[in-house]
């Protein structure tokens, strides 16, 4: 058997689930990419999948890790790649381990001005930023956005992506330190949506035109509030709860849109749509310096524990990314 280590759980939990051990290497299926990884980025949807309340899509590896960056090990069926290509890319889940599986089709290869830790911080945080800010929510030059949760991956990417489309962009964070990180990304103005009166506060700045939201219900009836005529809530995640009542004269009056999306659970289409805006609008930003990688910090494989205390303690400014150079022989 071929083997290969790998982040494990033997039962849903806290950080001490997490174990590394010696399973079998993944078979790549038609269409499929065997990656070495040496980078995987680290997700607020690995710490809630480790706890037992987001279960990987059907077909999809039960490993926690959703991107990575690595050298092709294997190809399964034609592809724009070989053995040895330096790719990374966005994974349905297996990236905490020493060999993945990757979809040729969302695939991005890796320049190599891009070190393997940065290029596993990209997929998630700016895919996720691109479905809801441009194809959901149809940003538009001179409109507003509000991006809550501004300094995580998601956020530091979502506040860089608002301003390349001409937005202005006000971000919410917990802290004086955050609040200034997102300011040094473009944020003209910054929140804390922790405290009461922000949306009040908001209205009387003139509003906004979208709202990109990880936080839920703890901030739903504030959030529609300070929505202008016509404006949108895109909803990526229920930190804060995931039950809120709703004011549907305001839904009504001011002709609002409220919009739930997950990126795991796109169509192969659809996520091969959002890797080439990656490939051929991001990266470009990226090198040119219009935008910049935000890395916050990398632990080794064996340290998963303590990346995932680190996320969950709010600690980070922008991704945190495991290593798993060098890479013992299968």
């Amino acid at each position: 058997m071929m083997s290969m280590q790998a982040v494990i759980q033997q039962a849903p939990g806290g950080v001490e689930t997490l174990e590394l051990a010696l399973i079998e290497k993944p078979q790549p299926q038609p269409g499929q990419l065997r990656v070495r990884v040496l980078a995987a980025g680290v997700n607020r949807a690995d710490l809630v999948q480790r706890e037992g309340h987001y279960p990987p899509p059907p077909g999809a590896s039960p490993l926690l890790g959703l991107e990575v960056a690595g050298i092709v090990d294997a190809v399964n069926g034609p592809s724009r790649f070989q053995q040895g290509d330096a790719v990374f890319g966005l994974v349905a889940g297996g990236g905490y381990a020493e060999y993945a599986l990757l979809d040729s089709a969302v695939a991005i290869p890796k320049p190599d001005w891009l070190s393997w830790v940065e290029a596993a911080s990209l997929p998630e945080a700016w895919m996720t930023a691109w479905l809801n800010l441009v194809e959901l929510a149809e940003l538009q030059e001179g409109e507003r956005a509000l991006i809550h949760a501004g300094a995580s991956g998601v956020g530091a990417a979502a506040i860089q992506l608002a301003g390349l489309l001409g937005a202005e962009v006000v971000a919410s964070a917990g802290s004086e330190e955050k609040r200034c990180y997102c300011q040094s990304l473009g944020a003209m103005l910054t929140i804390d949506s922790r405290q009461p009166g922000f949306a009040a506060n908001l209205k009387a700045a003139g509003g906004v035109d979208v709202i990109l939201d990880p936080v839920g219900a703890a901030l739903f009836a504030d959030n529609l509030a300070s929505l202008r005529p016509d404006g949108r809530l895109l909803l990526i995640g229920v930190m804060g709860g995931s039950k809120g009542e709703i004011n549907l004269v305001q839904l009504l009056m001011k002709r609002l849109r409220v919009q739930g999306s997950t990126l795991r659970t796109q169509p192969l289409a659809r996520r091969a749509q959002l890797a080439q805006a990656l490939e051929t609008q991001v990266l470009p930003a990226l090198q040119s310096g219009r935008a910049r990688v935000t890395l916050d910090s990398s632990y080794p494989l064996a340290a998963v524990a303590e990346a995932h205390q680190y996320l969950a303690d709010n600690r980070n400014l922008g991704k945190v990314v495991l290593t798993l150079f060098p890479v013992t022989a299968a």
